[in-house]
């Protein structure tokens, strides 16, 4: 059996009893280390996949010992600023056995075929209900149609209203109509009013007053 564990940022296959040398881990020499980042594990031919981790998988190790890595040389340069520098650096490590891998892909395996198994239940269970009975059956149409009746009323009564409205807009016009002839006569009435003709007569008829005696002597 294998898996791909992550430890330090890097990755690493391994299989029971191999010796590893990983980024430094906490402890020290002969302590036991649990790795649960486990990414893939298989065994023969199959193998079960992470997303990122693999469910329930874990690598049990043990500490061989805590060493440093090889000497290396950092050396920086620029020319023609009398810029030098020189370091060494030694990685901190740590060598590691693999005791066991505790696997999880059986269990990753039963909760993945689960649901498929529950969905395929479903559709039988739901085939194997008795059908409903014609009583029920009617009772729900009732329903139904009492729940789509209300919208036909309220339909009604909207078209009742909005016909009112119309209705008094043409009586309306009707009694402005009938309303015109009476309007014709009065304006009619009127015009009978010029008859102060006889008295105009009557002035006329009357004696012009007697001239008086001035008048007289003026014209003799």
């Amino acid at each position: 059996m294998f898996a791909v564990i992550k430890t330090g940022g890097k990755q690493y296959k391994v299989a029971k009893d191999d010796v590893i040398t990983v980024e430094r881990l906490a402890g020290e020499a002969g302590d036991a280390v649990q790795l649960d980042e486990v990414l893939m594990a298989g065994e023969g031919g199959s193998c079960v996949v992470g997303r990122p981790f693999v469910d329930g998988a874990s690598v049990r190790a043990t500490i061989v010992e805590q060493a440093r890595g090889d000497k290396i040389i950092v050396f920086k340069k620029k020319r023609r600023k009398h810029y030098r520098r020189k370091k060494g650096h030694r990685q901190d490590l740590t060598v590691l056995r693999i005791d066991d891998i505790l696997s999880g892909g059986t269990a990753a395996k039963a909760k993945a075929a689960a649901p498929r198994k529950e969905k395929a239940a479903k559709p039988a269970a739901e085939e194997a209900k008795p059908a409903a009975p014609v009583e029920e059956t009617a009772a729900v149409a009732a329903k139904v149609a009492e729940s789509v009746e209300p919208p036909a009323e309220e339909a009604k009564t909207e078209a009742a209203e909005a016909a009112v409205p119309e209705a008094e807009e043409t009586a309306e016009p009707e009694a402005a109509e009938a309303e015109t002839p009476a309007e014709v006569k009065a304006e009619a009435e009127p015009a009978a009013e010029p008859e102060a003709e006889p008295e105009t007569e009557a002035e006329e008829a009357k004696p012009e007053p007697p001239a008086s005696a001035g008048s007289e002597e003026e014209k003799a």
